[in-house]
């Protein structure tokens, strides 16, 4: 399908959706679009929306379809190469632990860290793929 412009929607499953709320908004700082206490925290990521559902409730549910996940899941967030560093000191700034960075076949560097949930996230430089 050539067609499909980019991923709209990225989803993790989280227990602790309070939790997602003090992470993601507070310390990385994204856009609360919607919070049901028990079911979902939805945020505002750049262009992008990241889902949040706890899975015990979205597990069981008919419409949407069910589904959810167990385990640490990863996901990339995408800066552009001048904001690379910047975002590499933020999160370091938070407290929150760098736990790994790679150096990609464009020459380009990733790093990883978690989320309250050791979810595994990452922050790449727009065009590491290219």
């Amino acid at each position: 399908m050539k067609e499909v412009i980019k991923i709209k929607e990225t989803c993790l499953y989280i227990h602790d959706l309070e939790g997602a709320r003090i992470f993601y908004h507070e310390k990385l700082g994204f856009e609360v679009i919607s919070y049901i206490a028990e079911r979902h925290i939805f945020f505002r990521v750049g262009a992008s929306v990241l889902l949040c559902f706890n899975p015990k409730d979205s597990k069981n549910k008919v419409s949407p379809p069910p589904h959810y996940a167990e385990g640490n899941q990863h996901y990339a967030f995408e800066v552009t190469q001048l904001d690379y560093e910047s975002c590499k000191e933020q999160i370091k700034e938070k407290g929150i632990e760098i736990i790994d960075s790679l150096i990609w076949k464009s020459g380009q560097e990733s790093f990883y860290f978690k989320d309250h949930e050791n979810n595994i996230l990452e922050i790449v430089p727009l065009g590491v793929w290219e």
